[in-house]
């Protein structure tokens, strides 16, 4: 059974940062690309940031130069760095494994709001 366990989400003022943690299975983790989604209300899930297995990044228009993707696989992790927030991040933010048909964690809400 895979599992991917987010952390780190919660209520932040415009302008700050909050850093997001994915915690996967092993075998998922090492052999997947990983990713963050995020779905705000009414709109459709939409990937953020997206980590290959050698390390190669690509990132939403809308977060370029504010938030960084990073997977650590001597711990199976992958977190999302996400600075100079605004009310247009809000959202439920999702780890993805292997691409959208495939693994996904529980979702955690990021607020952004004064």
């Amino acid at each position: 059974q895979v599992h991917l366990v987010e952390s780190g989400g919660g209520l932040v003022q415009p302008g700050g940062s909050l850093r997001l943690s994915c915690t996967a299975s092993g075998s998922i983790f090492s052999s997947n690309a990983m990713g963050w989604y995020r779905q705000a209300p009414g709109k459709q899930r939409e990937r953020v940031a997206a980590i290959s297995t050698g390390g190669s990044t690509n990132y939403a228009d809308s977060v370029k130069g504010r938030f960084t993707i990073s997977r650590d696989n001597a711990k199976n992790t992958v977190d999302l760095q996400m600075n100079s927030l605004g009310p247009e991040d809000t959202a439920v933010y999702y780890c993805n494994a292997g691409g959208p048909g495939r693994f996904w964690g529980q979702g955690t809400q990021v607020t952004v709001s004064s």
